[in-house]
């Protein structure tokens, strides 16, 4: 049982249950109505404080759970433990309603109370990293045992220095980043593309090789959808031979690779670009014997027997909408909470869980 089941009278179980396990906008109101009554007949009802306070935030009555936290933080002899989760709550409800300052302040707070604990750091850590604090986020990551935040916000880090022009300290944090957990994809991605940036096709190969040797097979799809997206950029900074020749390097380090469907349709992708259509119609063949409903695989197909077959320029029409359209599918999906994203991404929107985007091989994924 709760501290708040213990502290709300057995008439109010239900309260509670709407509390736990709100059902909308109109429960939420009345929960927050029902708490307001208990608390004003039990004003040592602490945990009905703060979990009024968080109805409040929810709500987005931010202006209101401060002031609950603040009148609970201001009592006389309030035990540490509520202290410092009024402080905690407090942090939370600043950071919702955008005061960034005033949360840090509060998760500081807490901090000097209670220590490094597991949740404060961890509000800290989000903190600074949704204020662009990436070195600090990275720190307190690292605190956690959190390797994959760590080298993440490393890597971020390094972004930022080499936006204002200092690429010497950018490539230390990307190496260091790589230090921290090897298999860091976003590292291994920045360190690509800042040899690409300068034209260095030779160092593009080598950082492709041994991110390919060590990035997770299910995540090595997203350094080389970064590669493919980039193409076109790449050739703009250095010139259309540079980019021709880094789809010949990639698809040569890939080829070396064990039979993979993602590596394999990845090849197709980088040969098309090239222009070379055949070897595209044979690396797709590969694909489809690996899987044959892969329908990322059977998109390209069609798109390329197109422009080979004569057809009616009605039905190429109607054809080429529909490749089109099956183009904007969203093709990434989180393998932990399922949502499905066009973009790639490190860690999920939705569940917040780091590393779990995977490529969507069967539309029903």
């Amino acid at each position: 049982m709760s501290m708040l089941s213990r502290l709300i009278p057995n008439k109010r179980k239900s309260v509670l249950a709407t509390f736990e396990t709100p059902h909308g906008e109109r429960d939420t109101k009345e929960t927050i109505a029902e708490l307001s009554r208990a608390v004003r007949n039990d004003p040592d009802a602490v945990e009905i404080y703060i979990a009024l306070g968080n109805l409040y935030r929810a709500q987005g009555d931010i202006e209101r759970a401060v002031q609950l936290r603040n009148n609970l933080i201001a009592r006389p002899g309030l035990n540490e433990e509520f202290r410092v989760r009024a402080f905690l709550e407090l942090g939370h409800d600043y950071r919702r309603g955008g005061f960034m300052d005033r949360a840090l302040q509060a998760f500081e707070r807490a901090r000097r109370i209670a220590g490094d604990t597991e949740e404060i750091l961890q509000s800290l850590a989000v903190l600074y990293a949704e204020v662009g604090n990436f070195l600090d986020a990275s720190r307190l990551y690292g605190k956690l045992g959190h390797k994959i935040g760590q080298s993440h916000y490393m890597v971020l880090h390094g972004e930022e220095l080499l936006s204002l022009g200092s690429e010497g300290e950018a490539s230390k944090s990307f190496n260091k980043a790589l230090r921290i957990y090897k298999g860091s994809v976003e590292a291994w991605i920045a360190k690509f593309a800042l040899a690409a940036q300068n034209c260095e096709i030779r160092k593009c190969s080598s950082i492709l090789k041994d991110g390919l040797t060590n990035i997770t097979p299910s995540m090595r799809f997203l350094m080389l959808e970064h590669i493919y997206t980039s193409l076109d950029e790449y050739a703009e900074s250095c010139d259309d031979d540079f980019a021709t020749n880094l789809c010949k390097i990639v698809v040569e380090v890939l080829d070396t690779q064990d039979p993979d469907i993602i590596i394999q349709y990845y090849c197709a992708r980088f040969h098309i670009y090239d222009g070379n259509i055949e070897e595209a119609n044979a690396w797709l063949a590969k694909t489809m014997v690996l899987n044959p409903n892969f329908w990322a695989a059977r998109m390209e197909l069609l798109g390329l027997a197109m422009n080979e077959q004569p057809l009616s320029p009605v039905f190429k029409n109607q054809l080429g909408f529909f490749v089109n359209q099956i183009g904007n599918v969203k093709r990434f999906v989180c393998s932990h909470c399922g949502i499905r994203r066009l973009e790639t991404f490190y860690s999920c929107p939705k569940c917040r869980n780091w590393h779990t985007a995977a490529f969507r091989i069967h539309l029903q994924d």
